[in-house]
C-alpha cells in the first residue's frame, strides 16, 4: 500500500537519520522542512483535487544535531531488526505485525523503555511472563540484549537498501564496502 511506503530521510549533510512513511514525507516537503532528492516512481497519493508522487529520498533543509537526540525512544522496528525479528524467550520468528516488544523489568516495577530494557517476545511468551522478569517466570531469554546505537540504525538502512537500491548511495554503502574489501586485503598481504 502506498500509504505505508518508506522513504529515506536525510539530515541537511546528507548523513541517514531515519525511515519515514510517504505521507510524512509529504508533508516535510509540503511544509519546506524537507527537499525531494529521488522519487519512487510510479507511486502517487490522491487527494481530492491532485496526485502527489510519493518520493523515495528526501532531506532536511536544515541541519539536527542527532547527537543531542541520542537518547530519545526506541523505535520498536530498531529492537526487532536487533532480534533478528525473533522471540528471545522460545526463538519463534515473525513479523513486525504478530511480535510485540517486551519489558524485561516491567514498566508497573519500575522498568524504562530503553533498549536495554527491550527485547522483541512473540504474544504468547509475551503473555506468559505477564509482570513478572524473565528469572521469576522461568523463562530465560536467548541472548542479553545490547543497547542501540547509530551502527543498529545504519544496520537497519543497510537492509532496506538491499531491497530499495536507488538508497544505495545515500547511505554510503559502496564507500563503505570498498574499505572494508580494501582493509581485509591489505591485511592478507601483511
Amino acid at each position: 500500500m502506498v500509504i505505508s511506503r518508506k522513504v529515506l530521510l536525510l539530515n541537511a549533510s546528507y548523513e541517514p537519520m531515519n525511515l519515514v512513511t510517504a505521507p510524512k514525507a509529504l508533508t516535510l516537503v509540503w511544509r519546506r522542512v524537507a527537499e525531494t532528492l529521488e522519487l519512487d516512481h510510479g507511486y502517487l497519493i490522491h487527494t481530492p483535487r491532485f496526485a502527489f508522487e510519493v518520493p523515495s529520498v528526501i532531506r532536511l533543509t536544515h541541519y539536527i544535531d542527532v547527537r543531542s537526540r541520542q537518547n530519545r525512544v526506541t523505535n520498536r522496528h530498531r529492537i526487532f531488526a536487533r532480534d533478528h525479528y525473533k522471540c528471545q524467550y522460545c526463538g519463534h520468528r515473525g513479523t513486525a505485525f504478530d511480535l510485540t516488544l517486551d519489558h524485561i523489568l516491567p514498566k508497573s516495577r519500575g522498568g524504562r523503555t530503553l533498549a536495554e530494557n527491550l527485547v522483541t517476545a512473540c504474544q504468547p511468551c509475551n503473555n506468559r511472563k505477564g509482570n513478572r522478569t524473565p528469572e521469576e517466570a522461568r523463562m530465560p531469554m536467548l541472548t542479553n540484549p545490547s543497547a542501540l546505537y547509530y551502527g543498529l540504525e545504519k544496520v537497519a538502512l543497510r537492509q532496506a537498501a538491499e531491497i530499495r537500491p536507488e538508497w544505495r548511495r545515500y547511505l554510503f554503502l559502496e564507500v563503505f564496502e570498498e574499505s572494508i574489501f580494501q582493509n581485509n586485503d591489505s591485511a592478507v598481504s601483511a
